[in-house]
């Protein structure tokens, strides 16, 4: 599938590819060192830009043209190096995208492959040959492959294994150039900074390969060039894996190895890691290798039983969860239970607190209503009464008050004199008939005592009896209409059934006609509540059906 939004320039390459004969495909190919140099490094259009010449296949061109001999190819190993810095900058930073295995996995490999193959090749026609200048531009153009696959393998970490396994790479390793040795070595040592833990991931014969090549050429090439990288070459690897050092320091392959390095002189632009490099191989070292060794490994024995016990712990977690859950969730609802319980609390105490309110609003109404219907003479006078009362209730208050005080500062004592009591009476023996009279005594007070309660009940139920007709007669006479809105039926209703109630209103009825009828000479020395004196027969007028409701006596 073709991406859209395609560079034109990698487009109009491809169709030229696509219709140039076979020999200018390498030309051509050419033009993408171009177009790479001049996108922006890192920006997302480089990357928009190798997708496109991924997309187009120009990568597999340039694959299959530095798998092609050097002498068909226009322009020799000038063009074919710099295909190869094509080739891997392309790769680099390349996503593919759906075609993402098939790159991985074949593309790359293939990509470092050739670059072995093509640096064995430079490697053979620099020893074969004979002018100088030739064999510099064939060193020239070995360093720029070598560039490119370090380039292309610090890309892409999975790739150190299939170079260090390659058959072609031991071949570079082995060569007795110094140049091409020194080249070789330089991108070995490069590639294990990268990642020298592909080091022990190749198989043991190849690692012994590596390890005899690096070893023979430190101790018998007279370069100090190549030695002083062998050595570097050679501490590196010792000191990034204890196996390698172990192996150096006990296989028999290497036996006396440190004998034949401390008869060595190294050079003093490298003295300092040769010297390094023989104490690592010492006995001293070795011993400080294993107790690291022994220490790595009760590290790895900690680890994996504090990982044992940490997934223990975490396969107990979904409980221990639920477990805390539920009592949070039972802790929550407790709380919103007992603010509940106080916000009702606290809006029945405000319930109370308004009826109470309402209530004495209620009696200050029904008192200035009764103030009303009061006669101005008599308002004094209740006035008066109600400060009595009020005065008795507090003195009431009062003197329960200091009776209580007084009674708990005596209650010691009395308590005191009731177990001297206890104790007189049970060390006192009282006679039979004593015993016997004080036991009537009691029973006749205590007959006595139940017959007054049940006169006193009697006569309390009677009270309340009065006490709810009073009430029920003063509701009555609080809801009654005035005389203007009064009917003829309602005068009914406030009949009274006492007949020494109708009487005494009788006479006061009367008391206040006499008063207002009166001239005023006569009522000169009087009060409106002076009460006058009638016959009997005047007042036992209409008693039976005026002032008394109900039926009418027979």
């Amino acid at each position: 599938m073709k991406p859209r939004g395609t560079d034109p320039r990698i487009l109009s390459l491809a169709a030229e590819v696509a219709k140039s004969p076979e020999q200018n495909v390498p030309i051509i190919l050419l033009k993408l060192k171009e177009i790479i140099n001049n996108t922006p490094l890192g920006s997302s259009e480089l990357k928009k830009v190798k997708q496109d010449i991924y997309c187009y296949d120009l990568i597999r061109y340039c694959l299959l043209v530095l798998s092609q001999e050097c002498s068909r190819i226009q322009g020799g190993w000038t063009t074919i190096s710099q295909l190869a810095q094509i080739l891997s900058h392309c790769c680099v930073g390349l996503e593919p995208g759906e075609d993402a295995e098939e790159f991985y996995n074949e593309l790359l490999p293939s990509a470092a492959e050739n670059f072995l193959v093509l640096g064995r090749q430079l490697q053979t026609c620099f020893i074969n040959a004979a002018k100088g200048e030739e064999k510099k531009e064939l060193l020239h153009f070995f360093q720029i492959v070598t560039d490119s696959l370090f380039w292309l393998v610090g890309g892409h970490v999975q790739l150190i294994q299939n170079v260090l396994r390659s058959d072609n790479f031991l071949h570079l390793l082995q060569t007795d150039n110094v140049q091409i040795g020194s080249t070789v070595m330089t991108m070995l040592q490069n590639i294990l900074q990268i990642n020298s833990g592909d080091l022990l991931r190749i198989e043991a014969k190849t690692l012994h390969s590596i390890l005899d090549e690096v070893i023979f050429k430190l101790l018998s090439t007279p370069s100090p060039v190549l030695r002083s990288i062998a050595t570097k070459l050679l501490l590196l690897m010792a000191e990034s894996h204890q196996e390698i050092l172990i192996l150096l320091r006990l296989s028999a392959c290497y036996k006396g190895l440190r004998s034949l390095l401390n008869k060595k002189e190294p050079g003093t632009e490298f003295c300092p890691e040769f010297r390094q490099l023989i104490g690592l191989l010492s006995p001293r070292v070795y011993q400080e290798v294993e107790e690291e060794k022994l220490h790595q490994a009760a590290c790895l024995i900690q680890a994996y039983w504090k990982g044992f016990q940490t997934r223990k712990r975490l396969k107990k977690l979904p409980s221990a969860l639920i477990t805390l859950q539920r009592n949070f969730r039972s802790r929550r609802a407790k709380i919103l239970l007992e603010l509940n319980r106080r916000k009702e609390e606290e809006d029945r105490r405000l319930q109370l607190q308004l009826q109470r309110q309402r209530a004495m609003r209620l009696s200050r109404e029904l008192r200035l209503s009764m103030l009303e219907i009061v006669h101005p003479g008599q308002v004094e006078k209740h006035n008066r009464e109600l400060e009595e009362k009020s005065a008795l209730i507090i003195q009431k208050h009062w003197r329960g008050y200091r009776e209580r005080k007084n009674f708990h500062q005596q209650k010691p004592s009395l308590m005191e004199y009731k177990a001297a009591v206890i104790l007189q009476r049970a060390s006192s023996q009282m006679p039979a008939v004593t015993s016997r009279e004080l036991h009537s005594q009691a029973q006749e007070r205590l007959q006595h005592y139940f017959m007054g309660r049940a006169l006193e009940d009697r006569a309390q139920q009677h009270r309340e009896a009065l006490q709810a007709q009073i009430s029920t007669n003063i509701d009555q006479l609080m809801k009654a209409p005035s005389l203007k809105e009064a009917e003829e039926k309602e005068p009914e209703l406030f009949l009274s059934r006492s007949r020494p109630v109708a009487a005494k209103a009788k006479q006061a009825h009367l008391t206040t006609l006499k008063h207002i009828q009166a001239p005023w000479w006569k009522t000169l020395g009087e009060e409106a509540g002076d009460e006058i004196d009638y016959p009997k027969d005047e007042l036992s007028v209409e008693l039976g059906t005026l002032f008394i409701s109900g039926p009418k006596p027979p």
